[in-house]
């Protein structure tokens, strides 16, 4: 490469370039201008291609001719695509949008999936995709039309050769040549933006550029072909002015580009060549984490590659912002100052011919069918066919006449009793008839014509569940129905239950079943004749409609609307008596419907019926049937035609002169127009004449909305509107000149049909008209449409009573207007053209876009034959505030993840090229699994239920909310600090208070409390076994709920002498050393504190190795006792002997541990002496415990400390000698030690101990013990509770069998280190309140590190409060509070009441200032009971006095505080408490080092777990981290591991709704694998180094884009 680095450029150049670069970005310069003045600049700089001549630059070489062999392939290789959206124009337009990305080439992390995930595939069974299928020999002609007329000349002839293959290597350089030069530049504009995040490589082709996704994640490599080189600065403008950035609050300026692991080619001038960097292979070794730390690891690998995909630039920044109720600002999409608007004149509403009545047409469709039943009995009706092609049966008019007949007979008569008739003349009555039997269904329906009974035809029902079912059973319900009827095979096939009868479909009403076959009904009498009326403004038949979210309406159709659009139709198709006329289209709806059952009935015509079933046996049958009977015309939809179109070519003796008129059902799909021309192309040598295909718009409201009429022989074929899709999705008409990339070729659908007028409104708002250049909602008027939606007036009146207006708000017409649900325009001459569905539309940012052309894109991605059978789904989902876009389809069964991926990524890219346009999700799922309508279509709103239920099953999943979301509020810009002194002043002017609080003052508190004389606990348990021996101080429970061993004051004493005497002895132990005391929860662990207390050793309490899991437990005992400096290990025989097992071993070697002792026998002597500490600032012992980030912590406990500690609880909870509390906690750190081995001595109550291990054998056992033994005060954890919770719900009738009773507990406190689980307390409150228990007695504990208890709920407090706060607020750091139910509250509890002796102040942990009450800041505490440091190793000087000995910043500046590391704040409330003072609420937010600061915005992980945790019924558990600035989401899965992909998008969703943020990765992984410490908090900091080092084994991980 090294020869063709361009040439430095001088200073002068580089700053006119960086002038230009701000002029486009300013938007004073367009881009085409851009591109011009550039390269005048650049141009003397840059070495040209080898063999380049610079003036033929703007030339596209020929292709050279594939060979015969390619050609015949790509014949062959059509088949497969889903016909409804082929267009070859459009593949090359998508591989063109797709070859210009292959210039910025960059890496899409591949999700990572667990092998079982995987669809194992054998590789025989993959073939390699089919290069050829790039485009169609066929269908080239009018492609050379469309393309402008420059279609490259190729073996002599215009249009009839095939253009080369696209996907060889040589086709493909003149494709990224055409894309690049032969088109104006403006998509690379708008598309550099979001496509740059997800770029990859097409599969085939060119070596070079067929760098595989897998290497290309295995290591970056730095591919760029030769070739490429020179079209660089013609198109790599990708710069904006500061993009918004994900990674980084650094906004890139207009010309730096990304520094990246990944490196790609630089534009040469974007940067000077002067900083190019060397590129840095991003090998996993390598890499570089955002902080700078060397990382080697596969995920985080991964996830740098994420990081820099996404630190590229994305859409220019928006300007504006919304105020979403709080200072929230929401992005509101800005209308680009550029885009095109409407400037034509106001259209002008559109007349029909008159409807010219002949005189023979019969009064009613009733009268015509009496009409012909008697004069031409035997002239044949209709025609249907058996499966093999063969004529089934004839049904005469005579025929039909009779039946119908005897079916009106029937119902009216024979139904109910002669009192009560089941129907009567107007009620409703379904139709329930399969596809393959046209004849009984025709005479059902002339039956209810003539019994004056409402038909309402429907789909059969396959199965109770059928997709959609529900809403069709709505729609009964609602219009009464009360009788199916059906025929004899279909009544048959329906399911049945046991006793044979059919059972209620889902949502269905209770109908009865009629067979309407001939031989089931009775012969009416000789006088009965139904009674034959002039078409009147009665219902005739009620057609239903899918709408877009699934729901199910009844159009009401007249019986005079009936017969006029019969009429109409007859009029424009110039429909005549006994003519044949082949129908391939459903019979009960739409065009099938009125053509081929009203019309035809009405002039005596002949129906030849083609079934969907032998459709899809034999594509040609319809073709043979009109040739075959001759038929002057045939009803088709474009899928039909397609078909043929691949079937045609066994066929030798096909003649379609008969044909004058082919009507394309579906012609007002944009998409329809290829299917028609590549059918014309093939056809017209068998007879078929261009002006035979007449495209119709038609919808279920306005019945038939214009057809084409067949032409006469010789007039000039209709033109085309080849249109900007660009402008399109501004909602205007734009013929296009150049961008030949993004266009929408549209056939018209003819003129207003007869005896109608049209206009076209504005889709939104007022139906105000359209200009001639804008595309609208197509708006009929005339007797021929539907009336109403039935029963619903208000729907009704928005769709069928509309009154268009002019400018002036004058209405245009005095008659109402019905709305058809079409989107177009009127042209010249009077043509309609239609665009879309309003059905389809989806506003993204303010933008238009229809599913139709999203589908069309997808599918003519490379490899073709990628999507299963073309069956996909495109719909938008609403998330934040705007629609986003989710594309669904169905894969090959034979496709690797890798096709898969690779597929996902060029349809991202291909959309965002085309239709400057994001996909949100996109997901593939396996072949077959997509919920079908009853045709076998896919069934959208059903997709789109089951993908926001998380219901879909998807096999890959790809999310880019990166690249769609624009409208995020803006990051927070933290203000310059504000000076001590204008906060005081600040403060004292707006009356808030600085937040500080504090207990009761211990000074002041009279009480007759003994154990105060004593300074050490060993003096007061001394003299407790000399005054009170016998007095009970513990009794530990057994699993049973028995006693397991129990201790009075002397015993315990006589014990702790032995363990004494037992370490002066064995041990020679001197004063002061440390001794780990490595015990299960019980007595032993108690003994041993006191032994070692009287021998003057520091003990530290240390949870045992679980001997299930010794790997992973017995390092960390290890480790404490090594940080604690323990000169021994005092522990049971039983611990002493797993110690020494081999397992043990391997984890940690038995020889280096210091001295073991096991206390199961202990000697008989007592020590000479007992130890009395000379002063009492010297250590009690060591608390160690590790923190919710990972960190082991240990904290020193003086003599005062502990026995302030122990007074201060005394006092809280008045706890005397008679009193028993019931302690179910572990007993190895923080209060829970305290409250197990220290408390009971100082204010010799009696401890019922209850080891939270026995709960898991028998739930019921705490709360049977606080029953049984009457406590009234118990502590517990959060596991212990969750524990009852889950194992205890379903059987609280059982407990209060059996007694079990808590109405005496006053205060059941819950121990813990974390914002109070508020859910959690309230569901054990709610569950056990039929036992007796109070909600009033559950509340929570708060302690720390630095002082292990600062709030207890004491007894004689007031009860414990809940405020509900704005989270929107608080992630800002500030507290505003809000009624309970208001949107983003959240609700806090307070967390206890203050101990005695303890003072609260909440100060800034940034300026160590104090704060104001309505702010959130750091918990400061000062008491008596402090820790009085950290114990480490390390003895980090500057960390131990910033946590211990704090001191605020200004104000009271004197007071040594320390600093708890938690987020909180106080509330001041109405409430007094016990000194008569208003009391004083702290609430406890969360923990500053686990909070995320993201945004700008503060964070607290649980918040969002909670989100993530409600969203679906399989995350039983959540944990959120950040990496390198990224989101990343853990859930853990409770159900197949087929629904893991379910969850990603919906994790997006919610976190994106409520939260504002975009989650970077989503790891879903199984039950268990987040870890949770022994205080049931989530280690989140643990689990985010398990996935960074790969060691998670997840199910899926999704990067999201």
């Amino acid at each position: 490469m090294a020869d063709r680095d361009p040439l430095p450029l001088p200073a002068e150049v580089r700053a006119k370039l960086a002038e230009l670069e701000l002029e486009l970005s300013e938007g004073d310069i367009t881009q085409k201008g851009y591109e011009k003045k550039r390269t005048k600049l650049i141009g003397a700089y840059f070495p040209q291609a080898p063999g380049m001549d610079p003036s033929i630059g703007q030339e596209r070489r020929t292709p050279v001719t594939p060979s015969s062999s390619s050609r015949y392939h790509r014949r062959r290789s059509s088949g497969s695509r889903d016909e409804r959206y082929r267009s070859d124009v459009h593949t090359e337009a998508v591989q063109a949008a797709l070859a210009k990305h292959k210039e910025r080439k960059m890496a899409v992390p591949m999700p990572s999936k667990r092998r079982s995930l995987v669809v194992q595939t054998s590789m025989d069974a993959y073939t390699p995709p089919d290069t050829s299928s790039g485009s169609e020999g066929e269908g080239q002609g009018y492609g050379d039309e469309e393309e402008g007329g420059d279609c490259e000349e190729e073996d002599g002839g215009g249009g009839g050769g095939t253009s080369s293959s696209r996907e060889g290597s040589i086709s493909m350089e003149h494709w990224i040549g055409r894309a690049i030069h032969g088109t104006s530049s403006t998509t690379t504009t708008t598309s550099s933006t979001a496509s740059s995040s997800s770029s990859s490589t097409r599969s085939g082709g060119s070596g070079a550029a067929a760098g595989r996704l897998a290497d290309v994640l295995a290591q970056h490599v730095h591919i760029s072909a030769h070739r490429h080189h020179h079209h660089h600065h013609h198109n790599k403008t990708e710069n904006h002015s500061a993009p918004p950035d994900v990674t980084g609050y650094t906004n890139n300026t207009s010309n730096t580009t990304a520094t990246d692991g990944i490196q790609v080619e630089r534009a040469p001038g974007a940067g000077t060549a002067a900083q190019r960097q060397t590129p840095k292979y991003g090998n996993a070794e390598l890499m570089e984490t955002g902080d700078g730390v060397p990382v080697s690891s596969r995920v985080s690998a991964k996830i740098q590659q994420l990081v820099n995909t996404l630190k590229r630039p994305k859409r220019p920044p928006l300007r504006e912002f919304f105020v979403d109720d709080f200072e929230e600002l929401l992005e509101v999409q800005q209308p680009d100052p550029n885009q095109p608007k409407a400037e034509g004149a106001q259209m002008v509403v559109m007349r029909g011919e008159q409807l010219g009545v002949v005189t023979n047409w019969p009064p009613s469709l009733e009268a015509a069918l009496q009409r012909w039943g008697t004069i031409s009995p035997k002239a044949p009706c209709l025609t249907t066919m058996d499966t093999n092609g063969k004529p089934l049966y004839v049904l005469t008019y005579g025929k039909l006449w009779s039946r119908s007949v005897k079916v009106a007979y029937n119902l009216l008569h024979k139904l109910g009793t002669k009192q009560e008739p089941l129907v009567r003349p107007g009620d409703r009555v379904a139709l329930v008839f399969p596809n393959n039997d046209p004849a009984a269904f025709m005479t059902a329906f002339y039956g209810c014509l003539l019994a004056e009974v409402v038909p309402v035809p429907i789909e059969v029902p396959l199965t109770r569940k059928d997709a959609g079912s529900q809403q069709i059973g709505f729609l009964l319900g609602s219009c009464g129905v009360t009788v199916a009827l059906t025929s004899d095979a279909c009544h048959k096939g329906l399911p049945k239950s046991p006793t044979g009868e059919i059972p209620q479909f889902k949502g269905w009403p209770k109908v009865l079943w009629f067979v309407t076959e001939s031989k089931h009904l009775s012969k009416p009498p000789r006088d009965w004749f139904p009674h034959i009326k002039d078409a009147n403004q009665d219902n005739a038949y009620i057609e239903y409609k899918t709408c877009k979210d699934g729901s199910v309406l009844g159009v009401t159709v007249m019986r005079i609307a009936m017969l006029t659009h019969c009429q109409a139709i007859t009029q424009s198709c110039s429909y005549t008596e006994a003519e044949t006329i082949v129908n391939v289209l459903d019979f009960k709806k739409d065009v099938g419907l009125w053509h081929a059952v009203l019309t035809s009935v009405m002039n005596m015509m002949h129906v030849i019926s083609i079934p969907y079933a032998l459709m899809k046996v034999n594509p040609l049958s319809w073709i043979q049937k009109v040739c075959q009977y001759k038929a002057k015309v045939a009803c088709v939809k474009s899928r039909d035609m397609h078909w043929a179109l691949v079937a045609h070519r066994d066929q030798r003796d096909i003649n379609l002169s008969s044909l004058r008129m082919l009507v394309v059902a579906d012609g007002s799909n944009p998409w329809s127009i290829s299917s028609c021309d590549a059918f014309l192309n093939v056809f017209q040598t068998k007879g078929l004449r261009p002006e035979v295909i007449c495209p119709c718009a038609s919808s279920p409201e306005a019945l038939t909305v214009a057809i084409r009429r067949p032409l006469e022989e010789g007039t000039t074929p209709p033109g085309r509107g080849i249109l900007s899709m660009q402008g399109l999705s501004h909602g205007v008409i734009r013929v296009d000149s150049e961008e030949k990339l993004s266009v929408l070729t549209l056939q018209d659908v003819g003129s207003v049909m007869p005896g109608g007028m049209m206009c076209v409104v504005k889709p939104e708002g007022v139906p105000q008209l359209c200009k001639t250049d804008e595309i609208g909602e197509l708006c009929v008027c005339t007797v021929a449409t539907g009336s109403s939606y039935y029963g619903l007036a208000g729907m009704t009146k928005n769709t069928f009573e509309v009154f268009p207006v002019s400018n002036s708000g004058v209405p245009v017409s005095e008659f109402p207007f019905t709305r058809t649900g079409l989107l177009g325009f009127i042209g010249p001459a009077g043509l309609i053209f239609v665009a879309g569905k309003m059905d389809g539309l989806m506003v993204v940012g303010g933008r238009r876009h229809n599913a139709d052309d999203i589908v069309a894109t997808a599918l003519a991605v490379e490899p073709m034959k990628f999507v299963y059978r073309g069956r996909i789904a495109v719909f938008s989902i609403t998330v934040l505030h705007d629609e986003r876009i989710v594309v669904v389809a169905e894969q090959r069964p034979d496709s690797t993840e890798e096709d898969s991926f690779q597929w996902m990524s060029r349809v991202l890219q291909a959309i965002d090229s085309i239709h400057q346009v994001g996909v949100y999700c996109l997901a593939l799922v396996p072949s077959n699994t997509l919920p079908k309508t009853p045709l076998g279509g896919i069934h959208l709103s059903e997709t789109k239920q089951l993908f926001l239920e998380g219901a879909l099953h998807p096999c890959n999943v790809l999310m880019c909310p990166h690249t769609c979301v624009t409208n995020l509020p803006k990051p927070r810009q933290k203000q310059p600090e504000i000076g001590p002194a204008s906060v005081m002043v600040g403060n004292l002017v707006s009356g808030k208070r600085i937040a500080q609080a504090s207990g009761r003052d211990l000074g002041q508190i009279e009480d007759n409390d003994q154990a105060r004389k004593f300074l050490f606990l060993s003096e007061v348990l001394q003299w407790r076994a000399q005054t009170t021996p016998d007095h009970i101080l513990y009794t530990l429970l057994n699993s049973r709920g028995t006693i397991a061993s129990s201790l009075t004051c002397v015993q315990l004493h006589k014990r702790a002498e032995k363990i004494a005497a037992m370490l002066g002895e064995r041990g020679h132990l001197q004063d002061g050393d440390h001794v780990a005391l490595v015990y299960p929860p019980g007595i032993d662990l108690i003994v041993a504190f006191y032994g070692c207390l009287y021998a003057g050793c520091v003990p530290i309490t240390v949870r045992p190795p679980h001997p299930q899991n010794i790997a992973t437990t017995l390092p960390t005992v290890k480790m404490i006792v090594e940080v604690s400096r323990s000169v021994c290990v005092m522990t049971t025989q039983l611990i002493s002997k797993l110690l020494r097992s081999k397992e043990a071993c391997t984890a940690v070697d038995f020889r280096t541990w210091p001295p073991v002792m096991d206390t199961d026998d202990l000697p008989k002597k007592k020590p000479p002496l007992l130890y009395k500490p000379s002063n009492s600032d010297t250590l009690a012992y060591l608390d160690f415990s590790v923190s919710t980030t990972g960190m082991l912590a240990g904290v020193k406990m003086s003599h005062t400390a502990t026995s302030a500690f122990c007074r201060s609880i005394k006092l809280q909870c008045e706890l005397y000698p008679s009193r028993e509390v019931a302690i179910c906690l572990d007993p190895y750190c923080g209060l829970g030690f305290v409250l197990w081995c220290l408390c009971s001595v100082y204010s010799g109550h009696q401890s019922i101990l209850i080891p939270p291990s026995e709960l898991e054998v028998n739930p019921a056992l705490w709360l049977s013990a606080v029953s049984q033994y009457k406590v009234r005060d118990t502590f517990c954890s959060y596991s212990v509770m969750e524990l009852c919770t889950k194992g205890l719900g379903l059987q609280t009738d059982s407990l209060k069998s059996r007694g079990l009773d808590l109405s005496r507990v006053r205060t059941c406190v819950v121990v813990a280190e974390e914002r109070p689980r508020i859910a959690l307390t309230q569901s054990f409150s709610k569950l056990f309140k039929d036992l007796g228990l109070h909600p009033r007695a559950v509340s929570t504990s708060f302690g720390c590190r630095v002082n292990l208890a600062i709030c207890l709920q004491g007894t004689s407090g007031p009860d414990p409060t809940t405020v509900y706060v704005d989270m929107r607020a608080l992630r800002h750091d500030r507290v505003r509070l809000v009624e309970r139910g208001s949107p983003h509250s959240l609700p806090l509890m307070e967390s206890g009441k203050i101990l005695p002796g303890v003072r609260i102040i909440i100060a800034n942990p940034e300026t160590k200032g104090p704060m104001g009450e309505s702010h959130l800041g750091e918990i400061w505490v000062h008491s008596g009971h402090n820790a009085s440091g950290y114990f480490t190793v390390y003895g980090d000087e500057a960390l131990q006095s910033d946590h211990f000995n704090s001191r605020l910043s200004f104000g009271d500046t004197q007071t040594v505080w320390a600093r708890t590391g938690y987020l909180g704040f106080l509330r001041r409330t109405e409430l007094t408490d016990a000194s008569g003072e208003r009391h004083d609420a702290l609430y406890v937010v969360g923990a500053l080092e686990e909070a995320m600061e993201l945004r700008g915005m503060r964070y607290h992980p649980i918040d969002i777990e909670t989100s993530v945790i409600r969203t679906h019924k399989s995350i039983t558990e959540c944990a959120v981290f950040t990496w390198t600035n990224l989101l990343v989401v853990v859930v853990e899965l409770d159900g197949s591991e087929q629904e893991a992909l379910d969850l990603v998008p919906l994790v997006t969703n919610v976190v994106l709704e409520e939260h504002y943020l975009i989650v970077g990765v989503v790891v879903v992984v199984d039950i268990g694998v987040i870890p949770i410490n022994s205080r049931g908090e989530k280690q989140r900091m643990h689990l985010r180094d398990g996935f960074l080092a790969d060691q998670l084994d997840p199910i899926y991980v999704a990067y999201n884009m």
